[in-house]
């Protein structure tokens, strides 16, 4: 008997540790939310992102806040002697918190380090040809780990962000696998609002999907990067970066997966622009 009342104290114990941690995060970022950012940060925001420019001032507060809280939570390091700057978290913060704009959000919860480099590193990759394993080095711009880092090359970052028609943003990318990732899997589905929205998604996403290899395949142009037709985890991160960048080129020629899209972040670039 003492030892049963043991356990259920000591589980009453953690459920309480664990509830008012809770409770004093929710308060701690209540509280930076409510934080203007700096001058010195809004000015690397608006000479970096010029999306930031095209938002509305209500988005732009609450983009405050929510770089605010990231930057507590997020840790950055630099790579190849990179000096990690104010600039460089502020630049990052900005674009990845953008996914966050308008909905309930955990801030990336899986995601605990940012690693940056310069330019294009190089990182070993495994890949299947037929039967065999294949190892070998590959140059990239970014990656995703489900439970791990966010990895970036600086000068891609502020390329990206620096052309807003051109669809490609490398954070916005990265981040949205981050997203993607949250239910433990990378499959293209992140966790969306309530299990009715799981139907049209699958549908939408899907039929868009197979559309998009089949204008690779047929070498005919898309709104969309031919990156997106590599898998389904894939064609959701360039659906992203797409819906932010070519609102208006998505809205016209892939109207269900705008809608779609505009559903999920909550949030109508058409109008931004």
């Amino acid at each position: 008997m003492k030892t049963l009342i043991f356990i259920i104290a000591a589980i009453i114990l953690i459920v309480a540790v664990i509830v008012i941690r809770r409770l004093m995060r929710n308060a701690r970022n209540q509280k930076l939310m409510a934080t203007p950012l700096p001058d010195e940060w809004i000015k690397f925001i608006e000479n970096n992102v010029p999306l930031y420019k095209t938002l509305p001032r209500d988005l732009k507060i609450q983009l405050g806040g929510l770089v605010q809280v990231f930057l507590v939570d997020k840790k950055f390091e630099g790579c190849a002697e990179l000096e990690i700057t104010d600039e460089i978290k502020v630049t990052i913060a900005a674009q990845a918190c953008t996914l966050l704009l308008n909905r309930k959000t955990r801030f990336f919860p899986k995601l605990r380090t940012i690693f940056v480099y310069p330019g294009a590193y190089v990182a070993n990759q495994t890949s299947r040809q037929g039967f065999i394993e294949v190892e070998g080095p590959s140059t990239r711009l970014g990656e995703s780990w489900q439970n791990g880092p966010v990895v970036l090359a600086w000068d891609n970052v502020k390329h990206g962000a620096w052309n807003i028609e051109d669809g490609h943003n490398v954070v916005m990318h990265e981040f949205a696998h981050q997203l993607d990732q949250e239910d433990g899997s990378a499959d293209g589905a992140p966790i969306l609002e309530n299990r009715s929205c799981y139907g049209p998604w699958a549908g939408i996403l899907s039929e868009e999907y197979q559309a998009l290899q089949g204008k690779i395949k047929g070498r005919r142009r898309s709104v969309m990067d031919r990156y997106g037709a590599t898998n389904p985890a894939e064609f959701f991160a360039v659906a992203t970066e797409t819906f932010f960048e070519k609102p208006r080129q998505m809205h016209k020629k892939h109207p269900d997966l705008y809608d779609e899209l505009k559903n999920y972040y909550k949030l109508d670039p058409v109008n931004w622009k």
